[in-house]
């Protein structure tokens, strides 16, 4: 199956997405975020990207469940009316045939949970919210996964510049299995192949975390480079964007290093940076490696971390980072 369609489809919506992103982005919305129950913020542009992706994937595959991170409740709570009006507004930028109610159903179609059996799409409408109120990197990630496999990912990285991690401009990554990845500026058309660096020694390589201590130990990564004589700084970013950068040859490794014992990593926080690397040519596995399970439902409950690398340098990392953590 070559995925054409899923592909063209898949990309229109996550352009819609990064362009309603922007827009709020740029407005700079006083009273434009809510705490949820995990203290997480949830902004406007959350919402409002889950909804005009659902809807967009609606339109083509009316039958493919949606795993998505957002729902509607807290925008159906009359202390967040405001922040329900924004949204719509917003969205209707986007696809002014909305009306609320097709909104709010838009949102909660991302309900599904997932598993090992048929397909459905999983969606994360902004993957690094605070990097993304801080103006800084952020991510509208949506990948297909049939019986239990990541077979196509898009990626959207409106702050991310195409040919270097400094600048202007916006980055889209699409894989699909067995086609190899390409990157292309989410405002023009053309795509080009990317691959991932070509380093061997683990000196040489440059180490990506996430821009958050809380949602990977900055400390075991320290011990990490220290170990294997990493001359560069490592690169602290928010989001699947780290998954672009390795996947076109900027970064090398990404460690995401767990903070709990008990937490669980998300299947929309990586199905689609997953699938980038691997089809360029790199290779993503738990801290025990082995690869992702994305067949589990909503979390990848049988797996424990996450390193993504180049390939070259990853049983040499692997064995670096066991060593650390004493797996």
């Amino acid at each position: 199956m070559t995925y054409e369609l899923e592909r063209r489809v898949a990309v229109e919506a996550v352009i819609k997405a990064c362009k309603l992103c922007r827009t709020v982005q740029a407005a700079h919305l006083a009273g434009g975020v809510i705490d949820k129950e995990d203290k997480s913020p949830v902004t406007v542009a959350d919402f409002g990207a889950q909804a005009v992706v659902s809807d967009h994937l609606a339109a083509t595959f009316p039958h493919d469940p949606l795993v998505g991170e957002e729902d509607s409740a807290l925008l159906r709570q009359p202390e967040n009316a405001t922040l329900k009006e924004t949204v719509m507004k917003h969205v209707r930028l986007i696809s002014p045939h909305l009306k609320d109610k097709d909104i709010f159903a838009a949102i909660d179609r991302g309900n599904a949970e997932g598993g090992s059996k048929g397909r459905f799409w999983t969606l994360d409408p902004i993957d690094g919210t605070k990097g993304f109120l801080r103006g800084d990197q952020y991510a509208v990630a949506l990948a297909l996964i049939e019986e239990g496999q990541v077979r196509l990912g898009v990626l959207g990285c409106p702050s991310l510049p195409l040919l270097s991690l400094q600048g202007q401009g916006g980055s889209l990554f699409v894989a699909v299995r067995g086609q190899g990845s390409s990157m292309r500026e989410i405002d023009r058309s053309e795509e080009r192949k990317i691959s991932v660096a070509d380093i061997t020694s683990p000196s040489e390589a440059l180490f990506c975390e996430s821009f958050e201590s809380a949602h990977s130990s900055h400390d075991d990564m320290g011990q990490i480079v220290k170990l294997l004589e990493v001359r560069r700084p490592p690169l602290r970013m928010d989001s699947q964007a780290k998954y672009g950068i390795l996947a076109r040859g900027d970064g090398t490794v990404y460690l995401r290093l767990p903070t709990k014992k008990a937490y669980l990593e998300k299947i929309w926080d990586h199905a689609a940076g997953c699938i980038l690397v691997e089809e360029a040519g790199g290779k993503v596995t738990d801290l025990a490696g082995r690869p992702l399970d994305f067949s589990q439902g909503k979390t990848l409950v049988k797996n424990k971390g996450v390193i993504a690398t180049n390939g070259k340098l990853h049983e040499v990392v692997l064995s670096a980072l066991q060593r650390t953590l004493k797996i």
